[in-house]
């Protein structure tokens, strides 16, 4: 059960106010707000410096696919062997490791940085490192949650995760943008590596009780098949990772691009892919503080659908815009789109599955997520190296919204989902 021995006091917050920050009432879930904040500002810190430092070395579009998909395929081969693990052992001595892995590589990135010794080659070698340890990261963090919360607050926990999480996407880029331009991206590796300390020393601090974890008497392999036939047939858990893992492939491509579209369409420089970054954290945030404050509302299906159709819908106007202001102002629109999709799947995936299953079924989904985006960086790179930049982004935007056009027309069940 999750710790609910130390709540926040009642006359802090109230009302309105109150329904949209519940989960802050549970004081392990304080501290895992708190900590992820700060490391996941580090995180973004170092994701834009990176970018942009790849671009700036080679100035090519590749390149940069190159590097998300360092970053994302060892998701492809141990995510979902980490999700087993992560209903085989403790979730929280899995992050603190796996943390402290990433911790360890931020911390050589802004040596070699320093000195002078960065090459392309150590950007693709340690964004490999650090997405191995995410794949066994994300599982467990996906379905952590559900230790630090009752269950009646936890789709308003997983909202105020995204709003963490978009806090984060609003300052890191905007800060790294302003640190890499005055001076240099190995600042911004060095914060990253400090910001680990705050959450690896969060779950240090956590009172909290395990949820019990079964006596295994299967193998890893059967553990894995379990999952994955689970989920194969259960129709409602297999349509939202099907719209994950589509969007993730193709409507989130432009992610990749951003910082060539900072410098080949907008005519920028290492501030704005900062600040273009952070417009769309902005957008997520605003999303993620609607849905927060909503609470436990049972139109959760009516929403994903909105999101389905305005995510891709944004990103085409975006793709028309060359006009810096105002593709800041579409970019914001972009990443509200993006929350009320990708936070409906996850709160509908998680209100659904089976405890014992928890950590296999978010291994999968989450698989979807990180798994498609170093795949789609990679077509996204070699078509905007040939094609251009806002081609790119209208294919990805085009088959993203034929998917929700499909479902729309062929699940009608997905709508009614509460």
């Amino acid at each position: 059960m999750a710790d609910t021995g130390v709540r926040a006091p009642a006359s802090a917050i109230g009302g309105h106010v109150s329904r949209t920050f519940v989960a802050l009432n549970y004081r392990n879930y304080r501290l895992w707000f708190i900590g992820q904040l700060v490391s996941m500002f580090g995180s973004w810190m170092q994701t834009t410096a990176q970018g942009f430092l790849v671009f700036e070395l080679t100035n090519s579009p590749v390149y940069l696919g190159l590097v998300g998909f360092a970053a994302g395929a060892p998701s492809l081969v141990f995510m979902l062997y980490g999700g087993v693990i992560a209903d085989r052992m403790p979730r929280r001595t899995m992050m603190v490791i796996t943390q402290s892995s990433m911790m360890i590589m931020a911390f050589i990135l802004a040596f070699l940085s320093f000195t002078g010794l960065v090459q392309p080659w150590h950007i693709l070698v340690l964004a490999f490192g650090v997405g191995v340890a995410n794949a066994f990261d994300a599982p467990a963090r996906q379905s952590f949650v559900v230790e630090l919360v009752a269950r009646e607050h936890m789709s308003n926990a997983i909202a105020l995760n995204s709003t963490m999480f978009q806090l984060a996407t609003v300052t890191g880029p905007a800060a790294a943008g302003l640190t890499y331009a005055v001076i240099g991206p190995a600042w911004c590796f060095l914060v990253n590596g400090l910001s680990y300390i705050a959450v690896i020393v969060a779950l240090l601090l956590m009172r909290i009780d395990p949820l019990p974890l079964k006596t295994r008497t299967k193998s890893t392999i059967d553990d894995l098949k379990e999952g994955l036939r689970y989920v194969a047939g259960h129709g409602v858990i297999r349509t939202l990772i099907m719209i994950a893992a589509v969007v993730s492939l193709f409507g989130l491509a432009f992610v990749t691009l951003m910082p060539a579209w900072a410098v080949n369409i907008l005519g920028g420089d290492a501030m704005t892919n900062g600040l273009m970054q952070s417009a769309r954290g902005l957008g997520a945030l605003i999303g993620a503080l609607m849905i927060a404050a909503r609470g436990n509302f049972k139109t959760k299906g009516r929403l994903l659908t909105l999101g389905t159709f305005c995510f891709p819908l944004l990103l085409i106007v975006f793709a028309l815009i060359t006009w810096t202001p105002l593709s800041l102002l579409v970019l914001v629109g972009v990443g509200w789109g993006f929350m009320i999709l990708f936070n409906m799947l996850n709160t509908l995936v998680q209100s659904v599955v089976n405890d014992e299953l928890r950590g296999r079924v978010m291994s999968i989904y989450t698989l979807t997520f990180f798994g498609g985006m170093p795949v789609g960086s990679l077509w996204a790179g070699a078509v905007a190296e040939k094609y251009g930049e806002p081609v790119t982004v209208i294919i990805g935007a085009l088959a993203s919204l034929a998917l929700a056009l499909f479902i729309y027309l062929r699940m009608p069940q997905i709508r009614r989902l509460q």
